[in-house]
């Protein structure tokens, strides 16, 4: 579709009867491909002890990947700043700046924590939703709550695990704000006291702020002038105020002169829609393992996936993420794409792509970039 460039966003997935090791190869792997494919960027999500997932270090992940790709931009998206200094977060990707400058997406993301009190902000949308959909037919579901997850066991011992005892995580506005002036070379404490990061400052970074809703994220994206990437893949009941919050809240800015938004999209894709379907069999029990607080589990087969037991309760906790996923041939695929485009009026859209043979993940990376090359 000329004009909105595609890009790859990478959890990096370990399958059942796999290994962690391998899930990097393939990564590697699948980062060259995206670069001759022509994506225009790779970006690495962060997540803690889910043992289907080894993306937990974004820094780590694309120290690696720079080394093995040349010209595709790479970035993290995104880092999980409720666990994370501002310093700690610009000397990471200043370091890998150093010896690849000029590709390196710094995405930051509001998730790890965040002060009590602290609200998520406005969160309405002035686009008619009718019946599920968006003016275009775009499928936008009830809203999903997180709240068991946030109070679940497992995600209270991650955040003990992540945070030295007794530290609360900075305002989030304020931590994007100093890795700014770290960026900058501008930043000053409160008693005036100059602070600068080498490597780090002055790094060729884009900076990021990635979001599900139109709250703080999309507000501090807004009034920074930063680019914007609303995840429909994530939470596809909020992706239109998502959008429509950060446009709202923009101010032109040294990065920006106006608002440019991604949007993200969980696709698989396949020669055909039968043969795609069956790919995707393993997606809803893999998110049934999130959602439940088990930890996403390692990718099942489709064999595996249709061997699970499934309640109604199963089915309801994850139908907002399995009905918004794309799944079929590349013209249906591409054309539920640009349907997504037209109703977010995104810049550029975000694929994220999970089966349980590798080479069936990098075939629909390649017959989605084939197909809309074609447009």
């Amino acid at each position: 579709m000329a004009g909105i460039p595609l890009a790859v966003l990478d959890l990096v997935p370990i399958s059942s009867g796999s290994t962690a090791a391998a899930a990097l190869r393939n990564t590697i792997d699948l980062a060259q491909q995206a670069e001759r494919f022509g994506y225009a960027r790779y970006w690495f999500a962060e997540h803690h002890l889910n043992p289907g997932v080894a993306g937990t270090s974004p820094a780590v992940v694309l120290a690696l990947t720079a080394t093995a790709t040349s010209t595709i931009r790479i970035g993290s998206g995104a880092v999980q700043l409720g666990h994370r200094t501002a310093l700690s977060t610009v000397e990471e990707f200043g370091l890998i700046d150093a010896l690849h400058p000029g590709r390196l997406d710094l995405g930051l993301g509001r998730s790890g924590g965040r002060p009590s009190g602290q609200t998520a902000g406005p969160r309405t949308t002035t686009i008619p939703v009718l019946d599920g959909r968006a003016p275009n037919g775009l499928k936008i579901p009830p809203r999903f709550s997180f709240e068991h997850l946030i109070g679940s066991p497992r995600f209270l011992l991650q955040q003990q695990l992540l945070h030295q005892p007794g530290a609360r995580p900075q305002d989030y506005g304020e931590q994007v704000d100093d890795i700014l002036a770290l960026l900058r070379g501008e930043y000053r404490s409160a008693d005036g006291i100059e602070a600068h990061a080498i490597p780090g400052e002055g790094a060729d970074l884009q900076v990021w702020i990635l979001g599900s809703s139109g709250g703080e994220s999309a507000d501090v994206a807004g009034r920074n002038g930063l680019r914007f990437a609303a995840n429909y893949h994530v939470s596809p009941a909020t992706v239109l105020e998502a959008a429509e919050g950060y446009r709202a809240a923009f101010q032109p800015s040294d990065h920006l002169d106006k608002p440019f938004v991604s949007v993200s999209a969980d696709v698989v894709v396949a020669e055909d829609e039968q043969t795609a379907r069956e790919l995707a069999t393993g997606y809803g029990p893999w998110v049934r393992s999130i959602r439940t607080a088990e930890g996403a589990i390692p990718y099942p087969t489709p064999e595996q996936a249709r061997a699970q037991a499934w309640s109604e309760a199963d089915r309801a906790l994850v139908a907002d993420r399995v009905d918004t996923q794309f799944v079929g041939s590349p013209g249906r695929v591409a054309d539920r794409l640009e349907q997504l485009q037209e109703a977010t009026g995104a810049d550029e859209l975000i694929i994220t792509t999970i089966t349980h043979d590798h080479a069936d993940r990098v075939r629909s990376y390649r017959l989605l970039a084939e197909e809309w090359q074609r447009r």
